[in-house]
């Protein structure tokens, strides 16, 4: 059956933002691109004859080493540091808490310091995934969320603001620092592999920033995670889908979860503005797409909803024609939610019709859900904890 409790905000299609970014009287220098870092070091009086190897030493020990100081380059002169270390820093957002769930699901919760008032500091919350094979950071894009999904709880949140590409890129070098892997890493391994852009906020309103942080992420020559293993998820933000191709060109995850305008326009409003047949156009013109680099079509099984058979075959059928394969996604239930998930033997012949049909049809395992940390479930719910537990994990976080 449909719940009967109305949805957030059910008629709104998007959120406006309520704040913009003021920067830190000192600026990091994380995020920044090499020409930026150059400009940086024409600021502080670096000949323009040095700046392309200053650029270079200072990329490779941001984003391949993940210094934490200009102390720690010591390949760079110490006067250059001196004066870099006046002007800019190489801050990250700050580990305000840590949860880690039965299963070893990391969640943190990461601080974005706004100008030098610390009360207008912002929160976004950052999930590190292990499994057998790899290790996934989700990471979130904005201070809240443009959208307001009905059956997503970080849907419910207000937005607050756009990250910046540095508090993007700050999100994975927190993660390499909490994981200690970097490149000094003993074994040589990687425990952060693959990168999705499924946290908090809609990355496709927040493109210019998204751009340059998975620019910076897959670049081979710092933090090195190839753009076949970063994915980006939208809602639907028709016009920069294609742009999103030809611009980043990393994996596409499209969040669909129901395959008629009436119900889409429910569970994702944003469907009324770019509905169904204009968002699979999108998919059908992403640049690169092909059976070996097929676009994600993420499905959350809403009992009753959603996951009848029928659903199943008209899912197949307006697929036709796209490299597809569909993520059936577990509806992760959270506080005040008027959802339910299916039950796991609905799941299983949904799934069934759609590999029998010959799509790839996985049903996401759930992961954290114990901290709320698993797909729907991010909203900073550690804003709610008293100031002695905040104080509490924040410790526990230092001392890890």
């Amino acid at each position: 059956m449909q719940p009967t409790a109305e949805p957030h905000n059910a008629t709104l299609v998007e959120k406006t933002p309520l704040e913009t970014y003021v920067p830190p009287a000192k600026p990091s220098l994380i995020g920044l691109s090499r020409t930026e870092l150059a400009d940086c070091l024409g600021e502080i009086g670096v000949a323009p004859a040095q700046r392309k190897m200053r650029v270079q030493q200072l990329w490779h020990w941001l984003y391949f080493r993940g210094a934490r100081s200009f102390d720690d380059m010591t390949s760079i002169s110490k006067g250059i540091r001196t004066d870099l270390a006046e002007r800019f820093t190489v801050d990250r957002p700050e580990v305000v808490a840590e949860q880690i769930s039965n299963d070893g699901t990391r969640k943190w919760l990461l601080r974005l310091p706004s100008g030098d008032n610390v009360e207008r500091a912002h929160e976004v919350e950052c999930v590190y995934i292990p499994e057998t094979d790899r290790g996934t950071l989700c990471v979130s894009s904005q201070v809240g969320c443009t959208l307001n999904c009905s059956f997503c709880h970080t849907g419910t949140q207000r937005l607050v603001r756009n990250l910046t590409a540095g508090e993007i890129v700050g999100q994975v070098m927190v993660a390499r620092d909490r994981l200690n892997d970097w490149a000094d890493r003993e074994d040589g391994t990687r425990r952060v592999t693959n990168i999705v852009m499924m946290g908090m906020g809609e990355p496709l309103y927040n493109f210019d920033a998204v751009r340059d942080a998975l620019l910076i992420v897959g670049d081979n020559e710092g933090i090195g995670i190839s753009r076949r293993r970063i994915t980006l998820s939208t809602s639907g933000v028709v016009p920069n889908i294609v742009r999103a191709g030809e611009e980043i060109g990393v994996m596409l995850a499209i969040s669909l979860h129901a395959v008629r305008d009436e119900l889409r326009n429910e569970l994702v409003p944003l469907n009324r503005k770019y509905p169904i047949a204009e968002l699979l156009q999108a998919c059908r013109d992403y640049p690169g797409a092909s059976n070996a680099r097929r676009i994600t079509f993420e499905y959350v099984m809403l009992k009753g909803v959603n996951d009848s058979l029928d659903d199943a075959k008209l899912l197949v059928k307006m697929l036709k024609g796209v490299h597809a394969k569909i993520n059936l996604i577990p509806f992760n239930p959270w506080p005040g939610t008027a959802y339910e998930c299916s039950d796991w033997d609905q799941i299983e012949k949904f799934s069934e019709y759609i590999f029998n049909a010959g799509y790839s049809s996985p049903v996401r395992t759930p992961r954290g859900r114990d901290i709320l940390a698993a797909c729907g479930q991010l909203k900073s719910e550690t804003e709610k904890l008293s100031a002695r537990e905040r104080q509490t994990l924040r410790a526990m976080a230092m001392t890890d």
